[in-house]
């Protein structure tokens, strides 16, 4: 006797009811359950799911790697990315905005796999193939190896797999695949387990790499949401504001290579371009002479990238005055101005603080707090730093400049750029050698570096 009964599951969570809630009682989200139908045998236990892999446990020590394991699709930056090209097997879910790139940047991906003459198949559950064909010649894309399919029922396409034999495999978007054996919608949490945990199942048992497309719901996570990033091997973001033609391609999860490393990408009218000097980008249009602007060497990975930070302190006529971040953490900037209220004697409590990275990148690390500091002194005093100077390090809540890592990775960097003077923390200085056309100097705390260069 088969019992068909209904449930309601969270599509944030996953957390199943057995009545509709207006509010999720694991996760807190307000109207995220929807209606999912369940069947079942009645009196009969589960049955095993399958045989397994059939393999025997061995050492460790014999299992043999070559530098085989990966696949390089020609372009550098997204190869950089995943530390070195995709590993046979793996499973990437590519994560972003609507509009920003995600099906561009695939198709690309698969057409420099295909040029090299390895099979690919694009997988479109959203176009149709004269659409995707139309995509094609814009972007260039003319390689014979690669497949389309544009198919949204994932029995099929699995068989399609199995008939043509891919080396990598692109799904757009895993979220409007289904299977018939689930009632609930494609979309939902269990049909995106589902799917996804059959294309997994595949991939490591055959080595095929496989590139998964998902959407992203308003807060900026995958729809799916963590079910889905959890059960993946990579997960990359596709990072970028309609209102700059620059995208950043930022691993958040890699199993198999740095979660540090970006990619800098340029969108035109044939696709993406990728960026080999991001500093000479971000610095471009920088003004000369200008209070509030510094310029940082940030760490993303193993690459240091010059950014700009814009600050900009005005007196304020609210009750509360506002901070303002854009690409830095707001808590920070929110400690930073404390530590300059006590530490240096800066009035800052009545004026409207403002700080901005140009170019539309994000920067997170600590070495950021040195040139967030000085922006916004020099704003408030509106004297501009010294030109051909960059900045770095991190600040405590004494007032204290801390030492960063990769300092000569930072120094280098800002001289190729042409910058000539650089304030960093004196215990980075003491394990520097002395640089060519780089003066070098050495500051122990905020107090120590408003005196070198204001």
């Amino acid at each position: 006797m088969t019992k068909v009964k209904t449930v309601y599951v969270c599509q944030s969570c996953g957390f199943q009811s057995p009545k509709w809630l207006g509010k999720c009682s694991n996760c807190g989200e307000w109207d995220s359950l929807t209606e999912e139908q369940i069947s079942g045998d009645v009196g009969k236990k589960r049955e095993s799911v399958g045989p397994g892999t059939g393999e025997a446990p061995c050492p460790i020590t014999d299992i043999q790697v070559d530098g085989r394991e990966r696949l390089r699709c020609g372009i550098e930056e997204f190869d950089r990315v995943l530390g070195g090209g995709m590993v046979l097997g793996s499973v990437i879910l590519v994560g972003g905005d609507p509009g920003i790139g995600k099906s561009t940047l695939v198709l690309q991906v698969l057409n420099g796999l295909a040029s090299q003459g390895m099979r690919a198949l694009y997988v479109s559950g959203e176009e149709s193939a004269k659409q995707t064909k139309m995509r094609a010649e814009r972007l260039g894309v003319e390689a014979s190896d690669l497949l389309v399919l544009c198919e949204t029922a994932m029995d099929r396409v699995l068989q399609s797999i199995q008939d043509t034999g891919p080396r990598v495999v692109a799904i757009d978007s895993i979220q409007t695949v289904f299977t018939p054996d689930l009632q609930s919608a494609p979309g939902s949490i269990s049909q995106v387990r589902e799917t996804s945990n059959r294309v997994i199942g595949v991939a490591k048992s055959t080595g095929l790499p496989v590139l998964l497309i998902g959407h992203v719901t308003k807060e900026g996570a995958i729809a799916g949401p963590r079910v889905l990033e959890h059960m993946v091997d990579t997960v990359l973001y596709f990072e970028g504001d309609g209102g700059h033609p620059y995208r950043i391609l930022r691993a958040v999860k890699n199993r198999f290579g740095s979660t540090n490393e970006i990619g800098v990408f340029e969108m035109k009218d044939r696709g993406l371009e990728e960026v080999h000097s991001p500093s000479e980008i971000f610095l471009a249009e920088r003004p000369a002479g200008t209070s509030g602007s510094v310029v940082v060497p940030s760490m993303e990975g193993t690459r240091p990238v010059l950014v700009e930070l814009q600050g900009l302190v005005t007196k304020s006529f609210l009750a509360v005055p506002r901070r303002t971040t854009m690409g830095v953490d707001y808590h920070r900037v929110a400690i930073l101005v404390a530590v300059l209220e006590k530490k240096v004697g800066l009035n800052l409590f009545d004026q409207d603080i403002f700080l901005n990275v140009a170019g539309g990148i994000k920067v997170n690390e600590p070495a950021v707090d040195l040139g967030m500091v000085c922006s916004i002194v020099s704003s408030f005093l509106d004297r501009p730093v010294l030109d051909k100077t960059v900045t770095f390090g991190e600040v405590g809540l004494t007032g204290e400049v801390r030492a960063v890592a990769h300092s000569e990775s930072r120094i280098r960097e800002s001289a190729k750029m042409g910058f000539q003077r650089c304030v960093l923390p004196k215990a980075n200085l003491e394990k520097i050698s002395p640089m060519k056309g780089m003066e070098l100097i050495g500051v122990g705390s905020v107090e120590e570096t408003m005196k070198v260069l204001f």
